[in-house]
Protein backbone atom coordinates (compact mmCIF):
# COMPACT_ATOMS: atom_id res chain seq x y z
CA UNK A 1 0.00 0.00 0.00
CA UNK A 2 1.27 3.46 -0.87
CA UNK A 3 1.18 5.62 2.26
CA UNK A 4 1.98 8.81 0.38
CA UNK A 5 -0.75 11.31 1.24
CA UNK A 6 -2.87 8.53 2.79
CA UNK A 7 -5.44 9.46 5.42
CA UNK A 8 -4.37 7.52 8.51
CA UNK A 9 -5.79 6.68 11.93
CA UNK A 10 -3.53 5.35 14.71
CA UNK A 11 -5.47 3.96 17.68
CA UNK A 12 -3.46 3.91 20.89
CA UNK A 13 -1.32 6.51 19.16
CA UNK A 14 -0.21 8.33 22.32
CA UNK A 15 1.68 5.27 23.62
CA UNK A 16 5.27 4.22 23.02
CA UNK A 17 4.99 2.66 19.56
CA UNK A 18 1.92 4.65 18.52
CA UNK A 19 3.45 8.06 19.16
CA UNK A 20 6.61 7.16 17.26
CA UNK A 21 4.54 5.68 14.44
CA UNK A 22 2.37 8.79 14.20
CA UNK A 23 5.47 10.97 14.01
CA UNK A 24 7.05 8.75 11.35
CA UNK A 25 3.86 8.72 9.27
CA UNK A 26 4.05 12.51 9.02
CA UNK A 27 6.93 11.89 6.61
CA UNK A 28 4.39 10.20 4.31
CA UNK A 29 1.26 12.27 4.80
CA UNK A 30 -0.22 15.33 6.50
CA UNK A 31 -3.37 13.37 7.39
CA UNK A 32 -2.56 11.56 10.65
CA UNK A 33 -5.28 11.16 13.28
CA UNK A 34 -4.54 9.64 16.69
CA UNK A 35 -7.18 8.18 19.00
CA UNK A 36 -6.22 7.36 22.59
CA UNK A 37 -8.02 7.28 25.96
CA UNK A 38 -4.80 8.43 27.68
CA UNK A 39 -4.98 5.62 30.25
CA UNK A 40 -1.27 5.09 29.58
CA UNK A 41 -0.47 7.29 26.61
CA UNK A 42 0.41 10.98 26.67
CA UNK A 43 -0.74 13.26 23.82
CA UNK A 44 2.13 15.62 24.62
CA UNK A 45 4.39 13.05 22.92
CA UNK A 46 2.73 13.75 19.58
CA UNK A 47 4.30 16.18 17.14
CA UNK A 48 2.57 19.23 15.72
CA UNK A 49 0.44 18.32 12.74
CA UNK A 50 -1.18 15.22 14.26
CA UNK A 51 -4.93 15.39 14.93
CA UNK A 52 -5.57 14.06 18.44
CA UNK A 53 -8.93 12.68 19.62
CA UNK A 54 -9.52 11.50 23.20
CA UNK A 55 -11.40 8.25 22.50
CA UNK A 56 -11.96 4.82 24.04
CA UNK A 57 -11.97 2.00 21.49
CA UNK A 58 -14.22 -0.03 23.80
CA UNK A 59 -16.91 2.60 23.24
CA UNK A 60 -18.66 2.07 19.90
CA UNK A 61 -19.70 5.73 19.79
CA UNK A 62 -16.09 6.87 20.16
CA UNK A 63 -15.04 4.36 17.50
CA UNK A 64 -17.68 5.72 15.12
CA UNK A 65 -16.32 9.23 15.67
CA UNK A 66 -12.75 8.38 14.72
CA UNK A 67 -13.16 5.57 12.13
CA UNK A 68 -14.62 7.58 9.28
CA UNK A 69 -15.16 6.84 5.61
CA UNK A 70 -12.46 9.26 4.47
CA UNK A 71 -9.69 7.11 5.98
CA UNK A 72 -7.39 4.98 3.83
CA UNK A 73 -5.88 2.81 6.61
CA UNK A 74 -6.20 2.16 10.34
CA UNK A 75 -3.18 1.23 12.43
CA UNK A 76 -4.70 -0.45 15.49
CA UNK A 77 -2.36 -0.28 18.48
CA UNK A 78 -4.87 0.40 21.28
CA UNK A 79 -4.65 -2.36 23.88
CA UNK A 80 -4.10 -3.24 27.48
CA UNK A 81 -0.47 -4.32 27.31
CA UNK A 82 0.27 -5.34 30.90
CA UNK A 83 1.08 -9.05 30.72
CA UNK A 84 0.59 -9.37 34.48
CA UNK A 85 -2.66 -7.38 34.50
CA UNK A 86 -4.56 -8.39 37.64
CA UNK A 87 -7.97 -8.69 36.01
CA UNK A 88 -7.43 -11.27 33.26
CA UNK A 89 -11.06 -11.32 32.18
CA UNK A 90 -11.13 -7.56 31.71
CA UNK A 91 -7.83 -7.65 29.78
CA UNK A 92 -9.14 -10.32 27.40
CA UNK A 93 -12.62 -8.89 26.92
CA UNK A 94 -11.59 -5.27 26.47
CA UNK A 95 -8.72 -6.03 24.08
CA UNK A 96 -10.91 -8.18 21.85
CA UNK A 97 -13.79 -5.70 22.10
CA UNK A 98 -11.53 -2.89 20.88
CA UNK A 99 -10.40 -4.89 17.86
CA UNK A 100 -13.91 -6.07 17.02
CA UNK A 101 -15.30 -2.52 17.31
CA UNK A 102 -12.65 -1.10 15.00
CA UNK A 103 -12.99 -3.82 12.35
CA UNK A 104 -16.79 -3.75 12.46
CA UNK A 105 -16.83 0.02 12.00
CA UNK A 106 -14.28 -0.15 9.16
CA UNK A 107 -16.54 -2.60 7.33
CA UNK A 108 -19.56 -0.33 7.90
CA UNK A 109 -17.90 2.75 6.38
CA UNK A 110 -15.81 1.05 3.70
CA UNK A 111 -12.24 1.45 5.04
CA UNK A 112 -10.37 -1.53 3.64
CA UNK A 113 -6.80 -1.47 5.04
CA UNK A 114 -5.92 -2.51 8.61
CA UNK A 115 -2.56 -2.89 10.38
CA UNK A 116 -2.64 -4.67 13.74
CA UNK A 117 0.07 -4.91 16.38
CA UNK A 118 0.09 -8.39 17.83
CA UNK A 119 2.78 -10.01 19.99
CA UNK A 120 5.29 -12.82 20.19
CA UNK A 121 3.21 -14.08 23.15
CA UNK A 122 0.81 -15.77 20.69
CA UNK A 123 3.50 -18.45 20.19
CA UNK A 124 3.80 -19.43 23.84
CA UNK A 125 6.87 -21.55 24.58
CA UNK A 126 7.71 -22.39 20.99
CA UNK A 127 10.99 -23.66 19.47
CA UNK A 128 13.43 -20.86 18.65
CA UNK A 129 13.81 -19.03 16.35
CA UNK A 130 10.06 -19.08 15.84
CA UNK A 131 8.75 -18.52 12.28
CA UNK A 132 5.40 -16.99 11.41
CA UNK A 133 4.03 -20.34 10.19
CA UNK A 134 4.77 -22.15 13.47
CA UNK A 135 1.81 -24.22 14.65
CA UNK A 136 -0.07 -24.82 16.78
CA UNK A 137 -0.12 -21.43 18.48
CA UNK A 138 -0.33 -22.09 22.23
CA UNK A 139 -0.14 -18.87 24.29
CA UNK A 140 0.42 -19.30 28.03
CA UNK A 141 -0.83 -15.88 29.18
CA UNK A 142 -4.23 -14.19 28.98
CA UNK A 143 -2.55 -11.35 27.12
CA UNK A 144 -1.22 -13.77 24.49
CA UNK A 145 -4.65 -15.40 24.26
CA UNK A 146 -6.27 -12.01 23.64
CA UNK A 147 -3.76 -11.19 20.91
CA UNK A 148 -4.40 -14.54 19.25
CA UNK A 149 -8.15 -13.90 19.34
CA UNK A 150 -7.52 -10.47 17.81
CA UNK A 151 -5.53 -12.11 15.03
CA UNK A 152 -8.44 -14.47 14.35
CA UNK A 153 -10.82 -11.51 14.03
CA UNK A 154 -8.36 -9.77 11.71
CA UNK A 155 -8.10 -12.87 9.53
CA UNK A 156 -11.90 -13.12 9.32
CA UNK A 157 -12.31 -9.52 8.23
CA UNK A 158 -9.48 -9.90 5.72
CA UNK A 159 -10.76 -13.05 4.05
CA UNK A 160 -14.53 -12.60 4.36
CA UNK A 161 -15.05 -8.83 4.38
CA UNK A 162 -12.19 -7.73 2.09
CA UNK A 163 -10.15 -5.67 4.57
CA UNK A 164 -6.50 -6.07 3.57
CA UNK A 165 -4.56 -6.65 6.77
CA UNK A 166 -1.03 -6.63 8.14
CA UNK A 167 -0.39 -8.39 11.48
CA UNK A 168 2.83 -7.62 13.35
CA UNK A 169 4.07 -10.03 16.01
CA UNK A 170 6.35 -7.89 18.16
CA UNK A 171 9.45 -8.87 20.03
CA UNK A 172 10.05 -6.71 23.15
CA UNK A 173 9.96 -3.09 21.98
CA UNK A 174 12.04 -0.56 23.93
CA UNK A 175 12.56 3.17 23.68
CA UNK A 176 12.03 6.62 25.20
CA UNK A 177 8.87 7.52 27.13
CA UNK A 178 8.43 3.88 28.15
CA UNK A 179 7.36 2.92 31.65
CA UNK A 180 6.50 -0.31 33.44
CA UNK A 181 8.88 -2.63 31.58
CA UNK A 182 12.27 -4.04 32.47
CA UNK A 183 14.59 -1.22 31.31
CA UNK A 184 12.77 1.71 32.96
CA UNK A 185 12.01 -0.50 35.97
CA UNK A 186 15.73 -1.15 36.54
CA UNK A 187 16.55 2.55 36.10
CA UNK A 188 13.89 3.62 38.60
CA UNK A 189 15.08 1.04 41.14
CA UNK A 190 18.70 2.13 40.79
CA UNK A 191 17.83 5.81 41.06
CA UNK A 192 16.17 4.96 44.37
CA UNK A 193 18.99 2.65 45.54
CA UNK A 194 22.18 2.41 43.43
CA UNK A 195 23.66 -0.24 45.74
CA UNK A 196 21.27 -3.13 45.02
CA UNK A 197 18.91 -4.26 42.27
CA UNK A 198 16.07 -6.77 42.55
CA UNK A 199 15.74 -8.93 39.43
CA UNK A 200 12.61 -11.01 38.88
CA UNK A 201 13.29 -14.68 38.26
CA UNK A 202 16.81 -16.05 37.85
CA UNK A 203 18.02 -13.43 35.36
CA UNK A 204 18.56 -16.03 32.65
CA UNK A 205 15.34 -15.18 30.83
CA UNK A 206 16.51 -14.29 27.31
CA UNK A 207 14.53 -12.46 24.65
CA UNK A 208 14.83 -10.35 21.53
CA UNK A 209 14.61 -6.59 22.00
CA UNK A 210 13.91 -4.11 19.19
CA UNK A 211 14.22 -0.34 19.43
CA UNK A 212 11.00 1.55 18.74
CA UNK A 213 12.50 3.48 15.82
CA UNK A 214 13.37 0.21 14.05
CA UNK A 215 9.91 -1.12 14.93
CA UNK A 216 7.99 1.73 13.31
CA UNK A 217 10.28 1.76 10.27
CA UNK A 218 9.59 -1.96 9.84
CA UNK A 219 5.82 -1.44 10.16
CA UNK A 220 5.82 1.20 7.44
CA UNK A 221 8.07 -0.89 5.21
CA UNK A 222 5.89 -3.99 5.46
CA UNK A 223 2.64 -2.09 4.81
CA UNK A 224 4.21 -0.52 1.74
CA UNK A 225 5.75 -3.72 0.33
CA UNK A 226 3.69 -6.74 1.45
CA UNK A 227 0.58 -7.01 -0.71
CA UNK A 228 -1.21 -10.25 0.20
CA UNK A 229 -4.75 -9.97 1.50
CA UNK A 230 -3.57 -11.15 4.94
CA UNK A 231 0.06 -10.59 5.91
CA UNK A 232 1.76 -11.80 9.11
CA UNK A 233 5.26 -10.61 10.02
CA UNK A 234 7.50 -11.07 13.03
CA UNK A 235 9.21 -7.83 14.05
CA UNK A 236 12.38 -8.36 16.04
CA UNK A 237 16.12 -8.89 15.76
CA UNK A 238 18.23 -11.97 15.13
CA UNK A 239 19.88 -11.53 18.54
CA UNK A 240 18.69 -11.83 22.15
CA UNK A 241 19.53 -10.28 25.51
CA UNK A 242 19.23 -11.84 28.97
CA UNK A 243 17.67 -10.03 31.92
CA UNK A 244 21.02 -10.03 33.74
CA UNK A 245 22.65 -8.54 30.65
CA UNK A 246 20.02 -5.79 30.67
CA UNK A 247 20.89 -5.10 34.30
CA UNK A 248 24.57 -4.90 33.33
CA UNK A 249 23.82 -2.45 30.50
CA UNK A 250 21.63 -0.25 32.69
CA UNK A 251 24.20 -0.21 35.49
CA UNK A 252 26.93 0.72 33.01
CA UNK A 253 24.86 3.55 31.54
CA UNK A 254 24.14 4.86 35.05
CA UNK A 255 27.75 4.30 36.18
CA UNK A 256 26.75 2.28 39.24
CA UNK A 257 27.78 -1.16 40.48
CA UNK A 258 24.85 -2.71 42.38
CA UNK A 259 24.56 -6.13 43.94
CA UNK A 260 21.94 -8.24 42.15
CA UNK A 261 19.20 -9.89 44.19
CA UNK A 262 17.23 -12.54 42.27
CA UNK A 263 13.70 -13.52 43.27
CA UNK A 264 14.26 -17.01 41.84
CA UNK A 265 12.52 -19.26 39.35
CA UNK A 266 12.85 -19.29 35.58
CA UNK A 267 9.97 -16.83 34.96
CA UNK A 268 9.66 -13.18 35.88
CA UNK A 269 5.89 -13.43 36.41
CA UNK A 270 2.95 -15.73 35.79
CA UNK A 271 2.63 -16.37 32.06
CA UNK A 272 6.16 -15.14 31.29
CA UNK A 273 7.89 -16.93 28.40
CA UNK A 274 11.50 -17.31 29.62
CA UNK A 275 13.10 -17.68 26.18
CA UNK A 276 11.96 -15.93 23.00
CA UNK A 277 13.61 -15.33 19.64
CA UNK A 278 11.58 -14.69 16.53
CA UNK A 279 12.60 -15.80 13.06
CA UNK A 280 12.89 -12.64 10.94
CA UNK A 281 13.71 -14.11 7.52
CA UNK A 282 10.30 -13.10 6.17
CA UNK A 283 10.99 -9.48 7.13
CA UNK A 284 14.50 -9.65 5.67
CA UNK A 285 13.18 -11.11 2.41
CA UNK A 286 11.00 -8.02 2.07
CA UNK A 287 14.13 -5.86 2.16
CA UNK A 288 14.16 -4.63 5.75
CA UNK A 289 16.91 -5.05 8.36
CA UNK A 290 16.82 -3.35 11.78
CA UNK A 291 19.61 -0.89 12.47
CA UNK A 292 20.24 -2.08 16.04
CA UNK A 293 20.90 -5.51 17.53
CA UNK A 294 19.05 -6.56 20.68
CA UNK A 295 21.90 -5.41 22.98
CA UNK A 296 22.25 -2.13 21.06
CA UNK A 297 18.51 -1.50 21.29
CA UNK A 298 18.60 -2.04 25.06
CA UNK A 299 21.58 0.30 25.46
CA UNK A 300 20.07 3.09 23.37
CA UNK A 301 16.78 2.81 25.25
CA UNK A 302 18.61 2.80 28.60
CA UNK A 303 20.48 5.97 27.66
CA UNK A 304 17.27 7.70 26.57
CA UNK A 305 15.24 6.56 29.55
CA UNK A 306 17.96 7.38 32.08
CA UNK A 307 18.08 10.96 30.80
CA UNK A 308 14.28 11.22 31.08
CA UNK A 309 13.93 9.66 34.51
CA UNK A 310 16.88 11.52 35.99
CA UNK A 311 15.32 14.79 34.84
CA UNK A 312 11.94 13.75 36.30
CA UNK A 313 13.57 12.97 39.63
CA UNK A 314 15.43 16.27 39.66
CA UNK A 315 12.22 18.24 39.05
CA UNK A 316 10.35 16.66 42.02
Amino acid sequence: MDLTDARVLVTGGAGLVGSHLAAALLADTDHVRVADDCSKGDPDRLPEGVEFVDADMCDRGDVADVVTSDLDIVFHLAAYTDTNFEDGRRLFEENTTMTYNVLERMDEVGVDAFAFTSSSTVYGEAPRPTPEDHAPLEPISVYGSAKLADEALTSTYAHTYGIQSWVFRFANIVGPNQRGTVVPDFIEKLLADPESLEILGDGRQEKSYMHVTDCVDAIRHVVEHADDQYNVYNLGTETTTSVTRIADVVADVMEVDPDYEYTGGDRGWEGDVPKMRLAVERLSSLGYEPELSSDEAVRRAAEQLYAELREENASR
